[in-house]
């Protein structure tokens, strides 16, 4: 069947009948206890995945809201969230008010999980949300740095501008990063000394997807997502009037951090219109064995865009830019000799790139039995350039258009859902010493399905993708692979706020680029590297347990994960070595991963909360047991917090296991403990939001080496520090 039918097939075959005579839910949201309005606070019906946001009178409303018993959230991060149970019938008014406060616990939203708005509690698969604020808290020059403190997410770095999230031990092509749903376009799967820099002061929030999500999101989410998500790509979006937006200030010590950011939108009737930038920069950092040479990062970013939203159709188009510059503190010949094994011309390396994005989206709502159609297109152009001794030895382009359809089912009984396509075409070239890969072109279509059947006592998710991906490199033999992805989830109520999740997940995934055709010098990761163009598709089950509780005074989880992996791609060291690193082969064998994440939020007292947090993985190889490279240690969170009205202080400890379940080319690391101190006081008016912070981390100033790193041994983490920020958000 030609491609372009396929999705045209499942829009034939979905349900297509009327939608039910609806309901109208309205209400007010204020602060508690002075009654003022709370502005722009998010409200949603849960079972519908709909919400939208309060004007400056703190009202809301939904119209055509279909007859039934759903739950009611409102939302406003740093507020506590509300709950309320609401009946809705057919051609009536609905009354729901709420009332927040500040809070310690929060709900998650989430769009990543299903592709529509939900609380991480209802989904089904595993998800972390950070919150605006939580993010200006740990901004950081790249992604990893952010979230590696988050459960089940460790870092892989070659310094603070290198970071990468490493999701329950899975790493590089096996994790997808995105902006708004679409992939990001860097190279940051491809090298330990490629970062993810994305801004996180100018986001809305960051989702982590924990485990398989290639249903929605292809073959290279086998491990996990990323999503870093903005206020104005959203396909949810609602035109609001007026201006909001925020500014940012932020300084630390230890690496000279200094940075700030900006960003407004402006809506007019159905008009929207935004723009926004900033700049981090930071200097060499300290660690307890002194000042890490070529540490330092500049990033900067700008973006604006235009939109319209009205009750029918929608549209937006946005352009984005980033330019920066980031060290490697190590020369790696270093790593691997020492000064009289080699004569190195190069020495220390810095990475300068440039991203530009552009992003069109466009829709239709309420048509049949759709509520609604959203078409994303994307196109980003990065180019980095890697420099030593002043002179330009690589350059890397990845230029990448993407785009994706979705069609929104209306619920209809017991049934709702999603289906659609997507595609991408990406041509890539490296230049210089270190291309070891040749020019390619890669191509790739799916199309999915994603259905959820809600009953009184239970829910079940049933979904399946089918997707190809070809590469046509320059002078070698072109590859095609095709494969289906297919889940199975059910959820199940066990008592007030309490849930048991299980999902079976049956993933593929084709073999990267590099994997297939690499031949040569690749420092950033210390090997000589040599690819299998005969490689075949990965192909792996996983089974995800999770049991989840939240209420008022307590929040927390349990996952436990195992994934059985069919073909597993891997690097093998030949014992040989080229051009003074270590000569390794793409070969593949079938592993195993299986591990616990876990995290409680339980309120002592109304002042005092207790957070307590654990993860481990394991992952081998079946056939011979041997351990798989860089995978994150046993890791355990103690921390409190204590409040008093807008003041919260953040003792923490972070409690490292030694990692001696070790791959042949790697070195072990020993455990270690860090403690941290933060604090923050929020000031709510309303029409603004003033947050003061300060972190003090690593007080000790103790040693210690991150397991993920590739020059742990010669870059110690950072030693004892402080960071500041202020941020106002205005709306």
């Amino acid at each position: 069947m030609p491609r372009t039918l396929f999705p045209c097939c499942l829009f034939l075959i979905a349900p297509a009948v009327l939608a039910q005579s609806g309901g109208v839910l309205k209400g007010k949201v204020v602060l508690d206890p002075s009654g003022e309005a709370v502005h722009s606070a998010t409200v949603m019906i849960v079972q519908l995945g709909r919400s939208v946001q309060t004007d400056t009178e703190g009202a809301y409303q939904f119209n055509n809201v279909p007859p039934g018993t759903y739950d009611v959230l409102a939302h406003l991060h740093p507020l506590g969230d509300q709950r309320q149970r609401v009946t809705i019938t057919s051609g009536t008014v609905a009354t729901a008010n709420f009332k927040l406060r500040l809070a310690a616990v929060h709900e998650q939203i989430t769009v990543t999980a299903s592709g529509r708005e939900e609380t991480a509690l209802e989904a089904f698969q595993t998800v972390t949300s950070m919150q605006t604020l939580e993010l200006t808290a740990k901004s950081a020059p790249s992604l990893g740095e952010v979230l590696e403190s988050e459960p089940g997410v460790a870092k892989r770095s070659s310094g603070p501008g290198t970071t990468r999230p490493v999701i329950r031990g899975f790493d590089g092509d096996r994790v997808l990063v995105l902006q708004d749903g679409m992939p990001a376009g860097t190279l940051g799967y491809q090298s330990g000394d490629h970062g993810e820099p994305i801004d996180v002061t100018s986001l809305e929030r960051v989702e982590v997807v924990r485990g398989p999500a290639t249903l929605l999101y292809g073959s290279n989410a086998i491990g996990g997502v990323v999503n870093a998500v903005t206020s104005h790509h959203q396909v949810h979006q609602h035109p609001h009037p007026g201006l909001r937006g925020h500014l940012t200030g932020m300084g630390g010590s230890n690496n000279g951090l200094a940075g700030g950011s900006g960003g407004f939108e402006y809506g007019y009737r159905n008009w929207l219109l935004w723009g926004g930038g900033g700049r981090q920069r930071t200097g060499d950092y300290h660690a307890p064995l002194g000042k890490i040479e070529n540490s330092q990062t500049d990033n900067s970013q700008t973006n604006a865009g235009l939109g319209y939203y009205g009750s029918k159709y929608f549209a937006s188009l946005g352009y984005g830019f980033q330019d920066g510059t980031y060290g490697i503190p190590a020369d790696m010949e270093d790593l691997l000799h020492s000064e009289e094994d080699h004569d190195s011309e190069h020495g220390l390396v810095d990475l300068k790139f440039q991203r530009h994005n552009v992003r069109a989206g466009m829709g239709v709502k309420d048509f049949w039995s759709m509520e609604r159609f959203a078409m994303t297109l994307g196109y980003t152009d990065w180019h980095h350039r890697e420099i030593s001794s002043g002179e330009v030895h690589n350059r890397f382009y990845n230029k990448q258009f993407s785009y994706r359809g979705v069609f929104d089912q209306k619920k209809r009984g017991h049934n709702s859902g999603n289906f659609g396509f997507m595609g991408r075409y990406r041509d890539y070239k490296a230049i210089g010493e270190e291309a070891f890969a040749p020019p390619v072109t890669q191509t790739a279509f799916a199309a999915f399905v994603l259905e959820q059947f809600s009953f009184e006592r239970f829910r079940i998710q049933l979904g399946g993708r089918i997707e190809n991906t070809g590469y046509t490199p320059s002078g070698l033999r072109d590859r095609s692979f095709t494969g289906v992805s297919g889940a199975a989830g059910i959820q199940l109520p066990l008592w007030h706020g309490g849930s048991f999740v299980t999902n079976y997940t049956h993933s593929y995934r084709a073999p990267a680029l590099e994997e297939l055709y690499s031949y040569g010098p690749h420092a950033g990761n210390l090997t000589f590297e040599i690819g299998d163009a005969n490689l075949r598709r990965e192909s792996a089950e996983g089974l995800d347990v999770s049991l989840r509780h939240e209420h008022s005074r307590i929040k927390g989880e349990v996952n436990f994960f195992q994934y059985w992996i069919g073909d597993y791609v891997y690097l093998a060291p030949t014992g040989g070595i080229q051009d003074g690193l270590i000569e390794v082969l793409y070969r593949q064998g079938d592993a195993h991963y299986q591990g616990i994440e876990g995290r409680i939020d339980a309120g002592v007292c109304p002042n005092l909360w207790l957070n307590l947090g654990v993860d481990a993985v394991r992952a081998t190889l079946t056939s011979t047991d041997m351990p798989l490279p860089r995978i994150p240690p046993l890791r355990g969170r103690i921390g409190m917090d204590v409040r008093y009205k807008g003041l919260s202080i953040r003792p923490g400890l972070l409690l490292t296991n030694q990692q001696d379940r070790i791959f042949p080319t790697e070195t072990a690391t020993a455990g270690y403990g860090v403690i941290d101190l933060a604090a923050s006081y929020v000031y709510t008016q309303r029409h603004a939001m003033h947050v003061f912070g300060v972190d003090a981390f690593n007080l000790g100033n103790n040693l210690y080496r991150n397991h993920l790193s590739f020059i742990k041994e010669i870059a110690p983490e950072i030693g004892r520090g402080i960071r500041a920020y202020y941020t106002i958000q205005f709306f």
